[in-house]
């Protein structure tokens, strides 16, 4: 690690430390704009594993490990710069190193094999110190596998101020006036929603301040903050202090915002359905929908309600009738007329044929399936562009055709229009699958209007769907790692009208 940044960023975690000063010069704000997707043709052979470990000592078993202090400390195929990237690790995570650094060519912190591949370069990145301030201050990890990795809230206007320690009331009266404690009287019926807090870390009580990852946006600079967050701004909380009579969330850019200028976004509960054996998936389609049983004299009698946009499994029976009342695997009886009922498709690439896994997703039926070889094994409602059947080059329409994914992020920020629907600066979009530019599967957790067009391109899921799909395409984001990437191999995506 350069002798400077280390100096700086103990600086910055010195006790009293008057001012909010980055602790080195970022490249600027990691969002996520993916390189071009690859078209057709598509490989069908599986990606070759990673280059083996050149000897013993490059081996990540010995219970040694490294911490990244960077927001994406990027993991090499090789011990080398110009080697291709497997995919990177975010600030604060933990993983299984190699015991001595594989080489120091253009990297002299040295490089080292991490878990379960590739090799990561000590310096800006990485660490050797586990307790390095960074590590300290970025202790949440990302809940993966859970419908959202963190709290979410959304801005409410004017946005909260992004302090940089741990300020006293005299510094947030300063700050935010008399606005803030209307505010905290605001949040009130709110605040449960956010308890228990989580206790203060060591250093922050101790009055230091919160380290800037190497990449992270850096803002303004004054005594106890760095400004404003950006208007129509959404949060990615990894934790929750009581300070002074108020929460005040850690953002994973590690900001202190508080709470109370803040509202909780709200994720959709929605849920896909899962295919266990034959069957075609639907989703109820109309609210107030009766379901029904066929009685001792074979009459069908209503026996409850179908929730709106629940799922369904379909046996393929009737009542004698195409149109009529149809068979779930569930035991209950559907009306035809009330459902969206999937169409069993084959991928133009002939996945299907070669029994591999593939995504099916129609613009008209605002509806997902995955399928492994030609058998659907889940299905899912999204929101899809605004533009419809549009050209997405002139209208807010997603992009038709068959693709790959070949770039995963367990979250992401997105700016501007990648992630859709109005807001200017999403933190933390959740299990982010690019296949094509900026076009992206990804979770949505400011809306839950899944079933109708809603985006400006990119597919949105409910987060408990797309978590289950981000664990069940490749590439694979290995445990501990943020994101993973592969140009040239990945679950294929097919999007059609």
């Amino acid at each position: 690690m350069r002798q400077d940044f280390w100096e700086a960023a103990l600086a910055a975690l010195a006790v009293g430390a008057a001012a909010c000063e980055p602790v080195a010069p970022p490249p600027g704000r990691l969002t996520e704009t993916a390189p071009d997707g690859p078209s057709l043709p598509l490989p069908t052979a599986a990606p070759a594993s990673s280059a083996a470990a050149t000897d013993r000592d490059a081996d990540p078993s010995g219970g040694l490990e490294i911490a990244s202090i960077a927001m994406r400390t990027w993991v090499y195929a090789e011990p080398d710069e110009r080697a291709n990237k497997l995919g990177y690790l975010r600030a604060g995570a933990v993983v299984a190193r190699g015991a001595e650094p594989a080489g120091t060519a253009g990297c002299a912190g040295g490089w080292y094999r991490v878990a379960p591949r590739g090799y990561v370069c000590v310096g800006k990145g990485a660490a050797l110190e586990l307790d390095h301030p960074v590590v300290q201050a970025a202790r949440s990890e990302p809940r993966r596998g859970e419908p959202l990795p963190y709290r979410y809230v959304i801005s409410r206007s004017p946005p909260p101020h992004l302090y940089c320690r741990l300020p006293s009331q005299e510094e947030q009266a300063s700050a935010e006036g008399e606005r803030r404690e209307r505010s905290i009287a605001a949040f009130t019926t709110l605040r449960s929603a956010f308890e228990p807090p989580d206790p203060i870390p060591a250093f922050l009580q101790r009055g230091d301040t919160l380290p800037k990852p190497y990449g992270a946006d850096t803002g303004l600079a004054y005594r106890a903050h760095r400004g404003r967050a950006r208007p129509e701004s959404a949060f990615g909380l990894g934790a929750v202090y009581e300070w002074t009579g108020r929460l005040l969330g850690l953002t994973t850019e590690l900001d202190l915002i508080p709470v109370d200028r803040t509202r909780p976004a709200p994720a959709s509960k929605l849920r896909g359905v899962s295919v266990a054996g034959e069957g075609v998936p639907a989703f109820v389609a109309q609210h107030g929908v009766s379901t029904y049983r066929q009685g001792e004299r074979g009459r069908f009698e209503p026996a409850g309600e179908a929730p709106y946009r629940s799922g369904w499994v379909l046996t393929g029976r009737n009542n004698g009738s195409e149109r009529g009342l149809l068979e779930t695997a569930q035991g209950a009886w559907l009306p035809y007329a009330t459902l969206r009922i999937a169409k069993k498709r084959e991928d133009p690439a002939g996945f299907a044929r070669d029994g591999q896994k593939w995504i099916d997703v129609s613009v008209r039926q605002q509806m997902l399936v995955a399928y492994e070889g030609a058998r659907p094994v889940f299905a899912a409602l999204v929101s899809t562009g605004r533009g419809e059947l549009g050209d997405p080059e002139k209208t807010h329409a997603t992009v038709r055709g068959t693709f790959m994914i070949h770039a995963k992020h367990v979250t992401a920020t997105m700016d501007g229009d990648q992630a859709g629907d109005d807001a200017f600066d999403l933190r933390d979009v959740p299990y982010v699958q690019y296949f094509y530019e900026g076009f992206a599967l990804h979770g949505a957790y400011w809306h839950d209007e899944l079933g109708k067009v809603r985006s400006h391109g990119c597919i949105n899921l409910a987060p408990a769907d797309a978590a289950w799909l981000f664990e069940w395409t490749e590439p694979v984001v290995p445990r501990g790692w943020h994101g993973a990437q592969n140009p040239n191999y990945g679950t294929l995506v097919y999007v059609h009208r």
